[in-house]
């Protein structure tokens, strides 16, 4: 069994903190989150080394600008440039309030969001949350207000369903009714730029409010996190689809991680929007063969944290991590069974 250390992600936080949201080529920068999934994974030795190694693919953070006030922040979401802005923003905030209390504000306002930067802020969030219930400490609450930037500063919203939401099927065959996005309308470009022209073919927005997440918000995230565990079994051909479904199960596991902290209506509305992130990116990635087979397998829980580790990538180690929380809470063969198809697509980089 895994034992989470957290020894060293205070001193991983101060060495990030000179450093913003995104990487040289436009991307996101994964080390916070990386630096949180060792600790997770009870490797805390392996976090300084593991960022040096990154550290020339980040930007130094932009001294903040103008003032996002309180009255007009919505003028200010999508815009990534304000990153220091939205920063300096929510640690104004954790300093006037407990952080429960500014995570349960935000994450509703959010939430519509879910998607924003492929889901990466939402994932960020959910791995400084994590940090947070381990030990609240400054660099903590700190990584926290820039979680919570990242989203803001990457806000993006999908095509809302066209049902209102009222749909009475179970995951599955919810799933199922998904209008897949042709492969001759798909254009080159990253999971943010396919998300985008999502606006650009209704039949999705037709599609997506079948769904019932009704009942019980633990077993539906439960079975969220299976079934798209199950998607990126079945769909991951290549890299670019590896990256993409990758999103679609991290981004449930760490909704799984800031649910037990807020609300249940902020909660029933970031599973609503999770699950149309999930919706979007198979829409935009899958290429209409189903589910993987109910016995798909893998191997050993242990070897599979070790290949992950030998592998290095950014994506593999957050995969691997978040496939084997959610294994541990509730067993599926296709937890381990994805992790291994994407150690085995993902080259180490």
């Amino acid at each position: 069994m895994t034992i989470a250390r957290y020894d060293t992600l205070d001193a991983a936080l101060d060495t990030l903190s000179g450093y913003g949201s995104e990487l040289g080529n436009g991307n996101f920068n994964h080390a916070p989150m990386v630096a949180e999934a060792l600790c997770a994974l009870g490797r805390p030795a392996m976090v300084m080394p593991w960022i040096e190694r990154y550290r020339e693919r980040m930007l130094p953070r932009a001294t903040p600008g103008e003032p996002i006030r309180a009255d007009a922040w919505r003028e200010a979401l999508g815009r990534r440039e304000r990153f220091a802005d939205w920063s300096r923003f929510f640690r104004e905030a954790l300093a006037a309030a407990p952080w429960r209390a500014v995570l349960e504000r935000w994450v509703g306002c959010l939430a519509p969001g879910f998607s924003a930067a492929a889901t990466h802020g939402p994932i960020r969030v959910g791995h400084a949350v994590r940090g947070l219930t381990d030990s609240e400490t400054p660099q903590r609450r700190g990584e926290l207000a820039d979680a919570l930037a990242s989203w803001a500063a990457s806000y993006s919203e999908l095509p809302p369903d066209n049902g209102g939401g009222n749909g009475r099927l179970p995951p599955r065959e919810a799933l199922a009714q998904v209008a897949i996005v042709p492969a001759e309308r798909r254009r080159p470009g990253n999971i943010a730029a396919a998300l985008a022209r999502l606006g650009e073919f209704p039949d999705f927005a037709a599609s997506i409010g079948a769904v019932d997440l009704g009942g019980n918000i633990d077993a539906r995230l439960e079975e969220l996190c299976e079934l798209f565990a199950r998607v990126a079994l079945a769909h991951i051909r290549n890299i670019p689809t590896a990256i993409a479904f990758v999103h679609g199960v991290t981004g449930l596991v760490a909704l799984g991680h800031i649910v037990p902290h807020v609300g249940e209506a902020s909660a029933r509305s970031l599973l609503r929007y999770a699950w149309q992130a999930g919706c979007g990116l198979y829409a935009c990635f899958a290429d209409g063969s189903g589910l993987a087979p109910e016995g798909a397998g893998g191997e050993d829980a242990a070897v599979l944290v070790e290949r992950a580790l030998a592998n290095g990538d950014e994506h593999v180690i957050k995969f691997a991590e978040a496939c084997l929380w959610r294994y541990r809470l509730a067993p599926s063969p296709a937890y381990p069974a994805a992790v291994a198809h994407v150690i085995a697509t993902i080259s180490a980089r």
